[in-house]
């Protein structure tokens, strides 16, 4: 694989960067990386060096409590960017956020240098970041309200029904002590939601799998 991509490929993977030059300087600038499903992109308390935008894949947004529990922010797939990570690179703080792959996952890193200079020049990467930070503010405010006011089997179906668009199949491949630890709940209480999901004939239980029957949300 490439390291870099070209211009005609900065434009169909993200479209809405409109400005010739904004495309020519983030085919120079940018650089790709490839993940494995499973593998850490950023890290707790780490520096962030690049911004990554998703070329194929998915990434999980995390972030972790006082108590050392994780709580399950949001996904990002392709043509998407994960605004903290915007932000940390431009203050220079460490991440408080993890980001893992969700499947094997391809992201361009753009590096920190360029993002304020870009703010200034171009607006359709302006554009870009704003409606970023608009959209995860939307999906944080989403997750407080599902812990505020949602019962947990409408959180289970919630969840179950994002994974499943994220990774474009009717299939979450996940253990239930997994799901637990997303949704900051015991294992028991999810392994007992399931069950009666399943009996209800919403999902049918594999070996670290949930096949979707029905529609969920």
């Amino acid at each position: 694989m490439a390291d870099q991509l070209t211009i005609s490929q900065v434009h169909q993977y993200f479209p809405d960067f409109v400005e010739p030059q904004l495309q020519e300087e983030i085919a120079k600038a940018g650089r790709l990386h490839s993940f494995l499903e499973g593998e850490i992109i950023m890290d707790y308390g780490g520096y962030v060096r690049m911004l990554p935008l998703i070329i194929s894949g998915s990434l999980k947004i995390t972030r972790r409590g006082p108590d050392g529990s994780e709580l399950f922010l949001y996904y990002l797939s392709r043509g998407e960017s994960c605004t903290m990570t915007f932000t940390c690179c431009m203050s220079e703080k460490t991440s408080e956020i993890r980001a893992v792959a969700e499947a094997p996952t391809i992201v361009l890193g753009l590096p920190r240098e360029k993002l304020d200079e870009w703010m200034m020049k171009y607006k359709s990467w302006k554009n870009f970041v704003l409606r970023a930070y608009d959209q995860r503010l939307i999906e944080m405010m989403n997750t407080i309200d599902q812990i505020s006011f949602s019962r947990l089997d409408q959180r289970l179906m919630q969840y179950l029904h994002n994974s499943s668009v994220i990774n474009d199949e009717a299939v979450v491949y996940a253990t239930h002590q997994h799901i637990a630890d997303d949704l900051n709940v015991s294992r028991e209480a999810i392994s007992r939601l399931l069950k009666s999901m399943e009996k209800q004939g919403f999902v049918k239980l594999g070996r670290n799998r949930i096949n979707i029957i029905k529609t969920l949300v």
